[in-house]
């Protein structure tokens, strides 16, 4: 037990996914895990465990942005043993060369977070995915027919501000789309030796103002949410 995970030893699986609402960890886990059990609820962040094809997996809810994130994925990996967190969102795109509905598997991490520098002494604003479920998901990818950008992405501590256009640190790493987490989670998995992955599907077009409906969402996640489960089931 952590202090903001109530999960007791063991019940926490050596891979996990995290999607940032606790309600799409609830979908995950009641559509594709069997035997599954609640083993936290601390906050409302509710975290369960079960088997995908056999193999444990355990879904929960990391919350928004930075410090968020930082806080779960550091407890899972140093007070639960976690090998692998896997982060599955949706992103916006600062572009249309992306599309809605649109895979990417993030390649780097770039912030104008100072979560790395003062958590880890890990200067520079870009990280990159750690360990080897990048590649996994993407030769799962390649098995399943699934269509996968390879992309940077912008986690941004910011979600409304004054000024328009791309920020000077997207810019900077050549990052076609925003989210708010995978910063955090690669500079905690660098710090502890860990593997961490990000699997986001498009639902917003900046420039166009097109998105995803909230009608439209719970089919539109479902070919993330696969991939992530085949992928995470190569890393047990």
């Amino acid at each position: 037990m952590s202090v903001h995970i109530s999960a007791k030893p063991g019940e926490i699986a050596k891979v996990v996914l995290l999607p940032g609402d606790p309600l799409r960890a609830k979908y995950v886990a009641d559509n594709f895990l069997q035997d599954v059990k609640l083993v936290s609820s601390t906050r409302n962040i509710y975290y369960f465990t079960g088997t995908y094809k056999g193999k444990e997996v355990t879904v929960g809810a990391s919350g928004m942005g930075c410090p968020s994130i930082g806080i779960y994925s550091y407890e899972l990996y140093t007070e639960y043993a976690v090998d692998c967190i896997m982060r599955i969102g949706t992103c916006g795109a600062y572009s249309t060369e992306l599309k809605l509905f649109d895979l990417i598997n993030v390649d780097v991490a770039a912030s104008e977070s100072t979560f790395a520098k003062y958590a880890w002494g890990i200067e520079g604003s870009a990280i990159p995915h750690q360990g080897n479920a990048f590649d996994i998901i993407k030769q799962t990818a390649v098995e399943k027919g699934l269509t996968i950008k390879n992309e940077n992405i912008h986690s941004s501590d910011i979600f409304y501000r004054a000024a328009p256009g791309t920020p000077e640190v997207a810019k900077e790493h050549h990052c076609n789309a925003v989210e708010m987490e995978a910063f955090s989670l690669f500079a905690n998995a660098k710090h502890l030796g860990k593997n961490a992955a990000t699997l986001l599907t498009v639902s917003d077009i900046i420039p166009t103002h097109e998105f995803i409906s909230a009608d439209q969402r719970e089919k539109a996640l479902l070919p993330m949410m696969e991939l992530a489960l085949e992928s995470a089931i190569k890393i047990v």
